[in-house]
Order: structure tokens, then C-alpha cells, then sequence
């Protein structure tokens, strides 16, 4: 996989690494043709695992490589890393009090945004997972970007991991949406639709990722580590919770621990 990824332009490879999350998406969405609801403790280890995955790839490949970049350029190795990773979680701390959603776990009498009540569930639940990809695919997008721009501390190997790490956890983001339609009366095909679109936005912001990185190469410590921010405020906010609010905390809690290590040894290994 690695020597077919080289002879690629970044953007491409960021594009292909993104359309593979898009489709873990939809794989997961797919459980709708199957039936009409997961299993509770199921749907909350995966969630759990999901979180882990993040949590590690935040660190191992976005915040690790972002201070190692750091040591050469103009400021203290640890402000591009903080400052980024503090904007990242502004960033959809803002987005979350601005674009009308609610997440799969809550009802619509929590949904938030503006004027949320003028949009329909289905909606605001693809508008909730949406906003929660964009930085995952700004992540893969930078990620190869760093390999494009020449970064000693940026692999191929290991942003490929980081895409398969994040495709692993889409799985069970596409079930958490198509899964509540279903279950509200929509149709198999529509609530499929609706779950694997909120991966759409993978890619676009993948390519904003590389082409940022690219042209701007200094920034690359700050965008790295604004993704990781951006990752660690949707697990802290949405995944973390809704995995636990259901009565099975130490299942969620071991499996985030497995989704951790898991991409701890996918990163470590390959990076």
C-alpha cells in the first residue's frame, strides 16, 4: 500500500485515504439493511473504541510530530502545538454554538445551533457528524501534507495509519445516525443516505489540509495540532458521553482503552 501511495501527488492520496473514511462510514450506516437497532452495549464499545482511536491519534500523530517540527522554527517547541491544539477546540466549540444540530444520543429538545427548531432531525443529526468529521479529514489532509512539504518527523507509512485509524472509527459514527432514523419510521435507503453523507466532508477538508500545508509549510506545527484540538473537544463533547450515558461506563471505558492502543501500535508500527 505505502509504494503505490509514493507515486501519488498528495492531494490524491489524501483524497483516496479520505474516500476510504467516507466509506467506513458508509459501512457503518449500511447496518440499517440488516435491522432496525444495534445492540446498546455493542453501540457503546464501539463508541468507546471510537474515542480511544482518536484520542491516540491526536497525540501520536498530530500533537508528537507537531512539537518535533516545532524545535526548528522560530518559537518555544511547545507554543505552535498549545496554540493550535487551544484554537482547534474554539474552533468547534464555535461551529458547535453556530450550526444548528443535535447528536444521536439527544433529543431534539437539546439540539443546539441557531434556530435549530426550523430543521428537521434528520438533518440536524447529518449536520451533528458532519461538523465532528471536519477535523478528521482536516487531520489526514495535513498529515500528508507534512510527508508533501519534506518534514523528517512526517511519514507516508504513518498517515496512512492515521486514515485507517480514523476509518475504523467511522464505523460506528455512520450507525449512529442512521440507526435513530431508522428507528424514527424513515425508510432503509434514506436513513443509509443520510448516515454515509456525513462523511462527505472528509475529503473536502482533506484537501484543504494538504493544500494549506503545502503552500504554507510554516504553519504546519499549527495545523497539526489545531486538528488534534479539534478531535480532542468532539471526544471530550459528544463521543466520551454518549458512550457512557446508557449504564455501560466500564465497557465504554475499556474498549476507548483498546481503540487507544490499537492505534498507539497502528501509529508506532508503521510510523
Amino acid at each position: 500500500m505505502v509504494e503505490y501511495f509514493m507515486g501519488l501527488d498528495a492531494v490524491y492520496q489524501a483524497l483516496i485515504a479520505t474516500l476510504f473514511t467516507w466509506g467506513m462510514t458508509a459501512l457503518g450506516a449500511a447496518l440499517v439493511f440488516t435491522t432496525k437497532t444495534v445492540n446498546q452495549k455493542l453501540m457503546d464499545g464501539m463508541l468507546g473504541f471510537a474515542g480511544g482511536v482518536m484520542i491516540a491519534a491526536s497525540f501520536w500523530s498530530l500533537l508528537a510530530p507537531a512539537i518535533e517540527m516545532a524545535e526548528t522554527g522560530p518559537f518555544p517547541s511547545w507554543f505552535p502545538a498549545a496554540a493550535g491544539f487551544l484554537l482547534g477546540g474554539f474552533f468547534l466549540w464555535g461551529a458547535d454554538k453556530i450550526i444548528p444540530h443535535v447528536h444521536p444520543t439527544s433529543p431534539m429538545t437539546d439540539a443546539e445551533g441557531i434556530h435549530p427548531e426550523k430543521k428537521r432531525r434528520s438533518t440536524l443529526l447529518v449536520m451533528a457528524i458532519t461538523l465532528h468529521n471536519i477535523p478528521e479529514g482536516l487531520a489526514i489532509g495535513v498529515a500528508f501534507g507534512a510527508v508533501a512539504a519534506g518534514f523528517p518527523s512526517a511519514s507516508l507509512a504513518a498517515a496512512i495509519a492515521l486514515a485507517v485509524g480514523i476509518g475504523i472509527q467511522n464505523l460506528p459514527e455512520g450507525t449512529a445516525v442512521s440507526m435513530p432514523l431508522r428507528r424514527d419510521g424513515m425508510s432503509r435507503r434514506k436513513a443509509f443516505m443520510y448516515g454515509q453523507s456525513s462523511g462527505a466532508v472528509e475529503p473536502i477538508a482533506a484537501v484543504i489540509g494538504v493544500l494549506a500545508v503545502t503552500l504554507m509549510a510554516p504553519i504546519l506545527p499549527f495545523a497539526l495540532s489545531f486538528a488534534a484540538g479539534a478531535m480532542i473537544f468532539v471526544v471530550v463533547e459528544e463521543v466520551i458521553p454518549g458512550s457512557q450515558e446508557n449504564g455501560n461506563k466500564d465497557l465504554a471505558s475499556m474498549c476507548l482503552m483498546l481503540g487507544f492502543a490499537v492505534m498507539m501500535i497502528l501509529d508506532v508500527a508503521f510510523g
